[in-house]
């Protein structure tokens, strides 16, 4: 079959849909960050789920599952927020700038990429896993749950990263509604899969942590096999023509000159956990895995901050794209406020009363009380780290991410000189959680400081970059 380039500047242009150039800022953020919010919402208790059922293995299976959780949720970041957040942020300047054939295109190179990074996350976790969860300090029975759990669920990288590209394109697009609802029942089939599998329910046999990691094998690969259908189905604003489209390097890089290095931020937050993770494993099984309920809701207060931070994506790339750099830098600011004030909330409860989310997990009164010394330390400041969130994903959008980085590192240069003071000195336990909190307030007043010297741009100027 014949296949068709396109240039970088498509003709004939068209003007873009005034819709979310000109419609009120707030009114459009809650209208796309809601649905977002259900969708993450969903994803949130289907991991809430997954804990439970590995806290009834006992112990050690929390202690591995500490160990994972931060390799699982940066595959979930990388995918779906930074790399995912370049292929937004490139569609939504295309469509905004009167591209809509260069946007099309876009989400081809994008099902690349995505196959491409799917393929090597599977590889790499399968060969390193299991170094890696020792040079954090597994050992033991905790180690092998890690590594049972691991080599399951890096066997499904292509559907998880697939999944979230293709929602990435829809979201570009402004298409909020159908990834949303396709995070929704995935995330409950990964519950009903992984309990049938993991637990034993019905016919199935008891296969423990490999059966739970199963269930999001299972639910992510339909669910990137629906997206994928949906988008060449010509009911959205933008379609996946595979054949027709042939790669340009052009294109490739309007996606990873964004999208590659936001890669870095997410690798950053992972090491910052990976560091904590290490200081706390010197004080046994039991203060690992009171930190690793408490890490995990710091990893799901990412995919908070993406519903409302990924709202922002296509109203600040089409506005870029349009030349409106003041609405975009407007449509950051209260993207933040809203994240803010959503993460403040939900700190402010676990900080007063850690025991309505640790027992979600154990009633293990050693494991309760190390989970509440950390939230006591690190809730207060969760609105901060929404803060710096929210202002991520809109740089993306503006494909001015770099201050953002630097926030990120800096934050990564105050747990790691603080880490290893704090080892030196044979700190107790608390010191490690008030170093959490310091990242947190460090990463979201620089990531706002970012934002307010980066220049996004020129007022007026329409372009597709």
């Amino acid at each position: 079959m014949r296949t068709t380039a396109v240039p970088s500047s498509p003709l004939p242009r068209q003007a873009p849909s005034p819709s979310l150039l000109t419609a009120p800022i707030l009114p459009a953020l809650l209208r796309f960050a809601l649905p977002n919010m259900l969708g993450m919402l969903a994803t949130a208790l289907a991991t809430v789920a997954e804990t439970a059922y590995v806290g009834s293995f006992g112990v050690p299976a929390l202690a591995g599952m500490a160990l994972v959780f931060p390799m699982v949720m940066l595959q979930m970041m990388l995918s779906g927020g930074a790399m995912g957040g370049g292929v937004a942020a490139a569609i939504s300047r295309a469509l905004g700038s009167g591209a809509p054939e260069r946007a099309n295109a876009l989400a081809v190179h994008a099902l690349w990429i995505g196959l491409a990074a799917g393929a090597m996350n599977c590889l790499l976790m399968l060969v390193w896993g299991p170094a890696i969860y020792a040079g954090l300090g597994g050992h033991g029975e905790a180690l092998a749950q890690a590594i049972a759990y691991s080599n399951v669920a890096f066997c499904g990288s292509l559907g998880v990263w697939l999944m979230n590209t293709f929602a990435s394109v829809l979201r570009g697009a402004g298409n909020m509604m159908v990834p949303s609802a396709t995070f929704l029942l995935v995330s409950l089939a990964q519950v009903v899969i992984g309990g049938a599998l993991g637990l034993g329910w019905g016919p199935f046999p008891p296969l423990g942590m490999p059966g739970v990691a199963a269930g999001q094998v299972i639910a992510f690969s339909a669910g990137a096999a629906f997206l994928f259908w949906y988008l060449r189905s010509g009911r959205c604003k933008v379609s996946l023509s595979v054949r027709a489209t042939a790669l340009q390097q052009g294109l490739l890089t309007d996606i990873l000159k964004v999208g590659a290095l936001a890669c870095i931020s997410p690798l950053q937050t992972v090491l910052t956990v990976l560091i904590l993770t290490r200081l706390v494993a010197q004080f046994g099984a039991t203060a690992l895995a009171g930190y690793g309920i408490g890490a995990r809701l710091e990893f799901l207060l990412v995919p908070i901050s993406f519903a409302i931070g990924v709202a922002s994506v296509p109203l600040v790339g089409m506005a870029i794209g349009a030349g409106m750099v003041a609405r975009a830098k407007r449509v950051a600011w209260i993207a933040s406020l809203l994240a803010t004030a959503t993460l403040g909330l939900l700190g402010g409860i676990v900080a007063i009363a850690p025991g309505l989310w640790v027992g979600l997990f154990t009633l293990d009164p050693a494991v309760q009380a190390s989970a509440g010394l950390y939230f006591r330390w690190a809730g207060p400041v969760y609105g901060l780290f929404g803060l710096g969130l929210s202002l991520y994903f809109s740089a993306l959008g503006a494909g001015k991410v770099g201050g953002l980085v630097l926030a990120g590192t800096l934050r990564l240069l105050v747990v790691a000189v603080g880490g290893w003071m704090l080892a030196r000195a044979s700190a107790e336990p608390w010191t490690v959680f008030a170093l959490v909190a310091l990242g947190m307030a460090v990463f979201g007043l620089a990531a706002a400081l970012a934002v307010r010297v980066t220049r996004w741009g020129d007022e007026g100027l329409s372009t597709t970059r």
